[in-house]
């Protein structure tokens, strides 16, 4: 049975849990709302029976799950306009909000208030997210049921709140860095000669084909690509190349990076 869901803060990821949600078919029209100050350029919201409005407070009202997910400067002031109308035995809030720790929702909300933390990426919108939850106030038939939200719109991971930084760095941002390398890998299919179609659709689909693998087999990065290289061969020859221009290094760097940049957002909200 579907529980009633607004999303507060109806930007890209948002958007993207909402028409995740209604592609699961386990929600009808009105099951979702989504807030947005200024409501335009949501058209595919609308196409999906998805209602977008502009009033915290009555979405609220109408809901169970609140996912919050607006940004973090912006919090602070969206927990003052829903607090009156927030009621612990009815709401379970979700927050995807960045480097805000539940210690500080709570403090905004009231002790003993139901909430999750939960950090999907923008591939929930096609059922295909990594999403990391993690909760110190929910009780274990509350962190279920999000989860098992979550859980059809890809896969899903409890860890500990500590962590949750890490996981928005490795999962969420983590979609930007594929995507770069995709974006990277197709440049050099084109100066070897494939169009820019071309080479995209083969860069696409060899990722697709090499996280699956992992996925379906269990096996280690390093054994899979044992597999691929041969003695004196080409793959070998161009990853020993990538090495040497620091590849694996650049890529730890960025995203150590990233983790830091997550405690100076934190620093600049308090």
């Amino acid at each position: 049975m579907s529980r009633k869901i607004a999303i507060l803060g109806g930007g890209n990821l948002g958007q993207s849990i909402a028409l995740g949600l209604m592609s699961t078919g386990n929600y009808q029209q009105g099951d979702v709302v989504v807030t947005r100050r200024k409501i335009h350029g949501v058209d595919e919201l609308l196409d999906k029976g998805i209602e977008v409005i502009t009033d915290n407070v009555e979405a609220v009202k109408r809901s169970e799950l609140i996912f919050l997910c607006v940004q973090p400067k912006q919090l602070h002031h969206l927990l003052d306009q829903i607090k009156a109308v927030l009621n612990a035995q009815q709401h379970v809030l979700v927050s995807t909000i960045t480097g805000l720790a539940i210690d500080e929702i709570e403090a905004k909300v009231g002790d003993n208030f139901p909430i999750i933390r939960a950090m999907p990426n923008t591939a929930i919108a096609i059922r295909e997210s990594m999403t990391c939850i993690a909760t110190k106030t929910a009780d274990n038939s509350q962190l279920e049921k999000v989860q098992s939200i979550f859980d059809v719109m890809g896969r899903t991971l409890i860890i500990e709140e500590e962590l949750m930084a890490a996981a928005t760095v490795l999962g969420a941002s983590g979609i930007a860095f594929a995507l770069r390398f995709i974006r990277a890998a197709a440049q050099g299919g084109i100066e070897m000669g494939f169009d820019a179609e071309e080479a995209q659709a083969i860069a696409m689909q060899t990722c697709r084909g090499a996280a699956s693998l992992l996925i379906e087999s269990g096996r280690h990065p390093e054994s899979e690509i044992d597999r691929v290289t041969t003695p004196r061969g080409c793959t070998i020859a161009g990853l020993n190349e990538m090495e040497h221009n620091g590849l694996s290094s650049a890529l730890i760097k960025g995203i150590v990076a990233s983790h830091k940049k997550i405690a100076n957002i934190k620093k600049q909200v308090s």
